[in-house]
């Protein structure tokens, strides 16, 4: 999950994704996330700092992706004005 965070740049630094799943701002499909869970195509991520939550579908997996195709890997469902 962290490194799936980081990879998409949904969240920008691995530690910062690991630190949010742990203190529970990230869901799976629901449930709280912890930062070794597996996502898969179809998983609906929450992510939530402060007051600002944003929903995404996760497209694809990839181990690494480019800062121009990292963009394709998930849809966003809703996003908050100010990213993370």
């Amino acid at each position: 999950m962290d490194l799936y965070l980081k990879t998409t740049r949904i969240i920008k630094r691995r530690t910062v994704a690991n630190e949010a799943c742990g203190a529970g701002r990230v869901m799976i499909n629901g449930k709280p996330a912890k930062p070794s869970a597996e996502v898969k195509p179809g998983d609906r991520l929450d992510v939530r700092f402060g007051g600002k939550t944003g929903a995404y579908e996760v497209l694809s997996i990839q181990p690494h992706a480019p800062k121009s195709e990292a963009a394709n890997m998930y849809r966003v469902i809703s996003e908050p004005a100010e990213g993370f």
